[in-house]
């Protein structure tokens, strides 16, 4: 039995679309890659994202504030950028089981409070601001993972590139054989470093 595995693949509920629960350890940015309008009366539109593999299903009020902010005309929104959060606050029925929520979007010049209906169909608005992010990092070349001595990295580059897992996972088990058999690695490989 592996003790030092990475648990993140098996944390993914069993479910066909991207879950609140899985934004519970912070929000993240997503890139639309493209958007299903389908006749289903709960959940119409199918938002697919470049970084997972599973679609976003927004509720109708997370749809309004996509068609008041990027337009109703979803091919429009091919490209951009959304921070999803979990809210804890969001309830179905009685039940208090969170839901994903919109925080942040590309495409818009400043805040925009966008007009929505709540529970009973009471009017409100739904606060959302221009997306702010840092310069996203490029992927790892096949290179970079190869000479990569450190787990953390490994491990950052693992939840961002899901593309590039199983190398990243090769690379991180070498390390770990090296370490198991008494090898310094991070001092061979580091420039100065004992040789």
């Amino acid at each position: 039995m592996d003790d030092h595995g990475d648990i993140t693949d098996t944390l993914a509920p069993k479910s066909d679309q991207l879950d609140n629960v899985e934004l519970s350890s912070g929000p993240r940015v997503f890139t639309v890659k493209s958007v299903d309008v389908k006749k289903d009366r709960e959940q119409p539109v199918h938002v697919f994202f470049e970084e997972f593999p599973r679609p976003w299903k927004p509720g109708k009020n997370q749809r309004r504030v996509l068609g008041y902010c990027w337009g109703e005309k979803s091919r429009m929104w091919t490209g951009r950028r959304m921070k999803l959060m979990r809210d804890p606050d969001v309830t179905y029925g009685k039940d208090k089981t969170g839901g994903t929520r919109i925080s942040e979007l590309s495409h818009i010049e400043g805040p925009i409070d966008v007009p929505i209906l709540i529970s009973q169909g009471r009017p409100s608005t739904y606060h959302v601001e221009p997306l702010t992010e840092l310069a996203t990092p490029s992927a790892p070349t096949v290179g970079q993972i190869a000479d990569c001595v450190d787990l953390e990295q490994l491990r950052t580059w693992h939840r961002a590139h899901p593309d590039l897992r199983d190398q990243i996972n090769a690379r991180a088990e070498q390390l770990k054989a090296a370490e198991t058999d008494g090898l310094n690695i991070s001092a061979a490989a580091t420039p100065g470093g004992d040789q």
